[in-house]
């Protein structure tokens, strides 16, 4: 997907009060419960683009601390948008790619995952790219407490085919999964983003999967 750039998005987010940078990251591993004032579970979006699932998270579970991963400027800008206007505690935001994440939370930080229609990365030699691949699990049994879990949607299923061989090659255990989630009993409840609304809407069925780490 080819993303507009958008002037002047990089010096925005620089000045924003809700982000913290790439070249930042080092110095708030193992600190985040201090720069949200309190010890709630931390979770975590990675790819979160204009920030709409995880805004309606922090609005629901006020007694959770969100992070939103996502790097490219174009996107995070947009959801910088949408919390200066609504200033939620419970939420900030990162500008960095996902294959840092080991650098920026200590082990045991984070107490979930989300991944919400990830780059697919279709060609094979590609593979290690997406982040549901094994060398991202592994990074993130790196971050995780003992209790965390992942929840993954995406409506490609040559992805989410991969995904879950992904996960069972890697010992991982899965909770649930539907292969059409708004036609499933998990649909109630469900916090829709960007590009799910509009999937759906084009008679895409989504693809769900919940799973945790076999300790």
């Amino acid at each position: 997907m080819r993303l507009r750039n958008v002037k002047g998005s990089r010096e925005t987010i620089a000045a924003s009060e809700y982000v913290v940078l790439e070249e930042q990251i080092s110095e708030m591993k193992g600190r985040w419960h201090e720069r949200f004032g309190n010890n709630h579970p931390i979770h975590i979006e990675i790819g979160m683009g204009k920030g709409r699932f995880i805004m309606d998270m922090a609005r629901l579970h006020p007694e959770i601390n969100y992070i939103g991963v996502e790097k490219f400027s174009s996107v995070l800008v947009r959801a910088l948008e949408k919390q200066a206007e609504h200033k939620l505690p419970n939420l900030c935001f990162i500008r960095m790619d996902a294959e840092l994440i080991e650098d920026a939370f200590e082990k045991g930080e984070i107490d979930y995952i989300y991944l919400n229609f990830s780059d697919p990365w279709p060609k094979d030699r590609h593979a290690k790219r997406r982040l549901t691949s094994d060398r991202f699990l592994a990074r993130y049994t790196n971050i995780m407490s003992d209790e965390a879990g992942i929840t993954f949607k995406t409506d490609n299923r040559p992805l989410f085919d991969f995904s879950v061989e992904s996960a069972k090659e890697a010992g991982w255990q899965i909770d649930n999964i539907t292969y059409d989630l708004h036609n499933s009993p998990y649909a109630e409840g469900n916090v829709m983003t960007e590009y799910e609304q509009r999937f759906s809407e084009q008679g895409n069925p989504i693809c769900r999967m919940v799973y945790r780490r076999r300790n």
